[in-house]
């Protein structure tokens, strides 16, 4: 019964999908995803859940793409690997934060995570 709560709650939370946003309307500061234009308050939230969904879907995503990038560059095997600290001022990150992303990096490619061919 978990496994069958865990589906529906994942098909509950996929995010909306993200449409297009045009160079001229992306570039006008009042222009987001035509929200502006909608004017019914139900349509308006429930368009712009999608949306917020669909970013924060997207964020751990790429998050998890850092991480395994992180691992990937501290992979002791390599020849050019880096240390925590140069990968922390290539990412803008904290020291101790890369050293946290790089064990999570590990732990996702160990654990049949996602990997960059994927």
């Amino acid at each position: 019964m978990a496994e069958t709560e865990r589906s529906e709650q994942q098909r509950r939370l996929r995010p909306g999908p993200l449409l297009f946003e045009p160079a001229a309307a992306a570039s006008d500061p009042e222009h987001f995803f035509d929200l502006e234009s909608i004017e019914d308050p139900r349509e308006l939230l429930s368009r712009s859940t999608e949306l917020a969904l669909a970013f924060r879907a997207a964020a751990d995503r790429a998050v998890e793409y850092q991480a395994i990038a992180a691992a990937q560059l501290a992979d002791p095997r390599r020849f050019d690997r880096l240390t925590t600290a140069d990968i922390a001022a290539q990412a803008e990150w904290t020291e101790d934060y890369a050293q946290r992303m790089v064990d999570f990096g590990r732990d996702l490619i160990k654990g049949g995570g996602r990997t960059p061919d994927e």
